[in-house]
C-alpha cells in the first residue's frame, strides 16, 4: 500500500464481494464483509470507530446501496466515513446522484483492481488529512490566551522582537511561548505554526 503506514480497515457491503475482498486482503487491508445494507449498518453500529472506509454496492437484497448510504450519512458519528459506491450500471446521471447523496467516489463494475486501489488510497489520505486538521484545530483552541495572541501575531509575519514589543514582554518569553505552541499543536517551526493558524481561521482564534 502506498503512503498508508498502518493497517486500514475496510467494510465491504456487497452481496457478491469476491474477488475484491480477497485482493484487498492480499494488499494488506483488514477486510470485513457484509452481504446487504442492513447487515452493513448493524456492523457499523456495533463497531462505530473501527472502519476507515466503506465499499458499498448499489444493487443488493434487503436494503440497497442508496438507502444504506442515506442511513450512514444521517448517522451522527458515522456520517464522515469515506464511502466508495460500486455499481454495474455505467450511468452518468446515477453517478452524479450518488455523489450528491454523499458518496465520496463511484466506480463501475467490472473494474480494474489497481484503479480501485488508487481511489481507496486517495480517499484514505484525504481522510487522514481531515482528521489531522480537526485535531490541530482542537489543539489550537486549547492554547492559553497569551499563546493565541502570539500565534496570531506569528501568522501576521511579526518577528519575536516585534511580538515582544507589542505585548510588552521579553523576547525570551516569546520564544518560550512559541516552543510551547509548537509542542501543543504538533508543528516543528514558525512557518508550520503560521499555516496551521491561518487554516484554523486566525480571526476566530
Amino acid at each position: 500500500m502506498n503512503e498508508i503506514d498502518e493497517i486500514k480497515k475496510i467494510l465491504i457491503i456487497d452481496d457478491n464481494p469476491n474477488p475484491t475482498a480477497d485482493m484487498l486482503n492480499m494488499y494488506g487491508f483488514e477486510v470485513t464483509v457484509t452481504l446487504d445494507g442492513k447487515q452493513g449498518l448493524i456492523e457499523l453500529n456495533k463497531n462505530i470507530d473501527k472502519y476507515d472506509l466503506v465499499l458499498l454496492d448499489v444493487m443488493m437484497p434487503v436494503m440497497d446501496g442508496w438507502t444504506t448510504l442515506k442511513n450512514i450519512r444521517n448517522h451522527k458519528i458515522l456520517s464522515s466515513i469515506p464511502i466508495i459506491m460500486l455499481t454495474a450500471i455505467d450511468d452518468d446521471y446515477k453517478q452524479v446522484s450518488g455523489l450528491k447523496s454523499g458518496a465520496d467516489d463511484y466506480i463501475v463494475k467490472p473494474f480494474v483492481f489497481p484503479n480501485l486501489l488508487a481511489r481507496i488510497e486517495a480517499l484514505l489520505r484525504r481522510s487522514n488529512w481531515n482528521k489531522a486538521e480537526v485535531k490541530r484545530m482542537e489543539s489550537i483552541n486549547s492554547l492559553t490566551s497569551r499563546e493565541k495572541e502570539i500565534l496570531k501575531l506569528v501568522s501576521l509575519g511579526d518577528s519575536n522582537a516585534k511580538i515582544a514589543e507589542k505585548l510588552f514582554i521579553r523576547e525570551i518569553t516569546v520564544k518560550t511561548h512559541l516552543n510551547n505552541i509548537y509542542r501543543k499543536i504538533g508543528v516543528d517551526n514558525r512557518v508550520q505554526a503560521a499555516i496551521a493558524a491561518i487554516d484554523a481561521g486566525i480571526k476566530d482564534i
